[in-house]
């Protein structure tokens, strides 16, 4: 618990006279409970664009396995009760309202609602917004699900940690796809949310293309801000540029808004359409979406994850809870949280009793895990950047299951669609990918 941080607050704000006072409240004895419920925050979308696709599922998957974990009941290694010895007590926050907001609910969760640690964000601009404030209160945050690469690329963090790869990972592995089902592709488009995310995926994505297949032609590139909802004069840009394959990281209501609009145009029939975290919206949109779209999960998630008793446990446990599939948000909300109760049990066993943050610290450093996606490492940021492996696949409506599925699936090893350590994405894919490991 960051208590020195929460009581330099208090202290400030008491006068002279009870400063004494303040100074008992605050003694090390007193704020380091060890033996009471580890309270965690988690912060996801409950409302807006991104609620139904991204933000309920992953809140659904932390419910899950916050009940789970404290009742031992996650297969090995994690089916201990609860994280090092103590229960789980969630604190969940909406995500929606943007950076400024979210900055002012991180604070209000550490110096009012007291919590341990907090897990969360969805959109590449909290989590770039939200890391220097944990720095700042000193409390231990795990982002689970945003992609920009830029959060350990142009900072470096001591309290914060991404358990799930960052986009630079996606775009190339979907370059790397489509060249591989498309060789004599010559013109390629994109469609992107005019934000980090967007603006990272759309120049990763292209910078690939650049290297793998220089003769490739970039046509028309189109941002259209987050969340907008109609995209009729992109649509049409896509359209008369007459491209051989269409890229997009639309994410949320703005993916299934752009597919639905998007077949109805036409633009499904005369494009190879790309879309790096599709995944979401296959469940959502059955039958609307056609055959034959390359579809990314933003790692080996949902349909991609590769078969594993924790696998399995973990999608039959969902869906038997739930009644929904378990998208790729739902696998890296699980992800974060047996990360943080693999970084903590591993802190406790080194400690002898329950660890402090710095030994959590110590612990999630360069760490090696498995989550219902296969194995994660903590390779690159210093250790606190997670690496693995990729995996994209094509739409196939399957009439037997009823739904849409992933087929001619291609996976990527992690040192493929990864720069190492101490590399920017950006630097790496322009020299080339030195040292890419695509066997």
């Amino acid at each position: 618990m960051a208590f020195a941080a929460r009581c330099s607050a208090v202290m400030g704000s008491l006068a002279t006279a009870a400063v004494l006072s303040a100074s008992a409240i605050c003694t090390p004895a007193l704020a380091q409970d060890d033996t009471g419920p580890l309270r965690m925050g988690f912060v996801t979308f409950l409302s807006g664009g991104a609620a139904g696709p991204f933000g309920i599922p992953a809140r659904n998957a932390a419910e899950m396995m916050i009940e789970a974990i404290n009742a031992g009941e996650v297969p090995a290694p994690y089916n201990t009760p609860g994280i090092a010895g103590r229960q789980i007590e969630p604190v969940i926050i909406d995500e929606a309202g943007g950076a400024t907001k979210q900055v002012a609910e991180f604070r209000n969760l550490v110096q009012r609602q007291n919590v341990d640690l907090v897990v969360g964000y969805i959109s590449s601009g909290d989590c770039l917004a939200v890391p220097p404030v944990a720095e700042e209160l000193q409390v231990l945050t795990v982002l689970f699900d945003c992609g920009t690469p830029r959060v350990f690329e142009e900072a470096s963090y001591k309290y914060v940690f991404r358990t799930g790869a960052h986009a630079a990972m996606d775009n190339i592995a979907a370059a790397r796809y489509l060249l591989d089902h498309m060789p004599d592709v010559k013109t390629v488009a994109g469609i992107n949310q005019n934000y980090a995310w967007g603006q990272d995926s759309w120049a990763d994505f292209t910078s690939v293309m650049k290297v793998l297949h220089p003769e490739t032609e970039i046509t028309t590139e189109q941002f259209p801000k987050i969340f907008a909802g109609q995209y009729g004069a992109e649509i049409s840009a896509l359209l008369v540029s007459g491209s051989d394959a269409v890229h997009s990281s639309l994410w949320g209501s703005d993916l299934e808004a752009f597919v639905l609009q998007g077949v109805a145009r036409g633009l499904f029939d005369e494009s190879q359409v790309v879309l790096t975290a599709g995944e979401p919206a296959l469940p959502r949109l059955g039958r609307q979406i056609p055959d034959g779209v390359i579809v990314g999960a933003r790692g080996p998630h949902g349909d991609l994850a590769p078969p594993s008793e924790l696998n399995d446990w973990f999608r039959e446990r969902f869906i038997a809870k739930y009644g929904d599939i378990p998208v790729y948000a739902t696998y890296k909300a699980a992800q974060a949280l047996l990360g943080v109760k693999a970084a903590y049990e591993k802190a406790a066993e080194a400690a002898g009793g329950f660890p402090t943050t710095d030994q959590v610290i110590a612990a999630f450093e360069h760490l090696e895990f498995v989550g219902p996606s296969g194995p994660v490492t903590m390779a690159i940021g210093n250790g606190h950047q997670a690496v693995q492996e990729n995996a994209i696949g094509m739409t196939k409506y399957d009439e037997d299951l009823g739904r849409v599925t992933l087929t001619n699936i291609t996976r990527y090893d992690q040192w493929c669609v990864n720069p190492p350590d101490g590399v920017s994405s950006v630097e790496w894919i322009k020299s080339g990918m030195p040292g890419a490991k695509c066997e």
